[in-house]
């Protein structure tokens, strides 16, 4: 996208669906190109191939109908989850990080997962925007906490959105940063 074209559009040029199995590839391409550009300037050429093994889509999002797709016309400006499940983190090739049990709202956070924006759209609110309508999900589904397991790229939108740092994790191939806050 030119960037012309980015200064024409404007918040109300966005509009956000759930996803469905048949956004699959068009969400595997921002992720893609999220995790290989947006990544460079925190992580090295090893540690960005690496987030390609760890990260990714969790189609049990899509089948909770918790996956939020911000579109801008047809195209996936951004796109991330909420969930009531225990995991973390990690796509459906992460079968270590897997726990499908389904999470107390009263007594703990809702899962914020698999945020991506398109490279094109960054710096247009596009991150902030899917964030608010997962934790406006999470409230809804009676939760009154929300973490993260956020990159290096994603800690600063997620800070400026009020989550604390809970844990670094330095010692794995990829640093990753855990987050918390209320929502409440």
């Amino acid at each position: 996208m030119a960037a012309h074209d980015r200064r024409a559009i404007s918040p109300e040029d966005f509009h956000h669906r759930l996803a469905t199995e048949t956004d699959l590839p068009a969400i595997a391409a921002v992720m893609e190109r999220a995790i290989g550009l947006l990544q460079a300037g925190f992580l090295d050429a090893d540690q960005i191939a690496e987030s390609r093994r760890v990260m990714g889509l969790d189609t049990q999002l899509i089948a909770d109908r918790t996956y939020i797709l911000l579109m801008h016309g047809d195209r996936i400006a951004g796109c991330g989850g909420w969930s009531p499940r225990a995991t973390l983190y990690g796509g459906d090739h992460s079968t270590a990080l897997r726990d499908d049990r389904m999470l107390d709202p009263a007594t703990e956070p809702a899962r914020i997962r698999a945020m991506y924006t398109d490279p094109d759209f960054v710096r247009m609110g596009v991150g902030r925007r899917v964030l608010t309508l997962c934790e406006d999900a999470a409230r809804t589904g009676g939760f009154g906490s929300a973490e993260m397991m956020a990159t290096l790229a994603g800690e600063p939108l997620y800070a400026a959105c009020g989550y604390r740092v809970v844990e670094r994790m330095t010692d794995t191939p990829v640093p990753l940063v855990r987050m918390a806050r209320r929502l409440v």
